[in-house]
């Protein structure tokens, strides 16, 4: 690793998975290149038969289909090369926590004692976003050439906010000029979301519930067994869309999938 004094070997990973409920979903892609201190690198890498449905939505992010993986080894019969491969190595990635989330799910499910106690964690994600400050001050000087004065008065603030976007937009000729385009470039919802914040998600075509204890049980599910809690939920700080879904799941109600939206 050129630049870097390593102590011990890097991995860095990558995972592409069935979907994003980290309680369900399972692994279908895993690639690691091993950095050891003088320079040397190793490569494990290979498909995984998840052994359940990959999402469409997912299949259309990394273009992995169930046909590709049905003759790949599980992640069980993989796990024993993981766990050679990565033993006393600090680990490295681009937004890290979710795939190491999901391997130490994996590792918990076959009953290998797997832990990431002891290892530096090193996300590349959280280097840039140190060094490259995304406040008003900063988008200013770098699109505008030049420093904001009297910054956090409100109608300075909003006076170079206008000059940056109409810097952009005279920067990159990409973004779209259509406003509503242009949300969807710089924020696309995901097409797992239910609702805006994916407090749900579509999971095998059921609206599941996406965080807290009841992660990865349907709305039906909870609808039939958990009405307490739902009733909590509607209480709580969530949106109005939320609530107006959970409201609606209390009368079994049910959000059905829009069968057009991929086509």
């Amino acid at each position: 690793m050129k630049g870097l004094d390593l102590k011990k070997p890097l991995v860095v990973i990558d995972l592409e998975t069935t979907g994003l409920n980290k309680q369900e979903d399972r692994i279908v892609d895993i690639f690691i290149i091993k950095i050891h201190p003088n320079g040397k690198q190793e490569t494990l890498k290979s498909l995984i038969n998840p052994t359940i449905p990959i999402l469409l939505e997912s299949t259309q992010i990394h273009g992995i289909k169930d046909e590709d993986v049905k003759d790949k080894p599980t992640f069980k019969e993989f796990s024993n090369k993981i766990v050679d491969f990565i033993a006393d190595c600090d680990l490295c990635g681009y937004e890290l926590r979710f795939d190491l989330e999901i391997l130490e799910l994996e590792f918990k499910r076959i009953g290998v004692d797997y832990s990431k106690e002891g290892r530096v964690i090193l996300d590349v994600k959280q280097i840039y976003f140190k060094l490259e400050p995304r406040d008003l001050s900063s988008a200013y000087r770098k699109y505008c050439g030049k420093e904001l004065e009297k910054n956090h008065r409100a109608e300075n603030d909003v006076k170079a906010t206008i000059e940056v976007l109409e810097a952009q937009l005279k920067k990159y000729n990409e973004l779209p000029r259509d406003i509503n385009a242009l949300q969807n470039f710089v924020a696309p919802r995901n097409p797992s979301y239910i609702d805006e914040e994916g407090k749900f998600i579509w999971y095998n075509g059921k609206a599941t519930i996406n965080f807290g204890t009841h992660q990865g049980k349907t709305l039906e599910f909870l609808s039939n067994n958990e009405q307490d809690y739902l009733r909590w939920l509607t209480t709580a700080d969530f949106s109005s869309e939320v609530k107006l879904i959970v409201n609606e799941a209390i009368d079994g109600k049910f959000p059905k999938p829009d069968l057009n939206e991929n086509d």
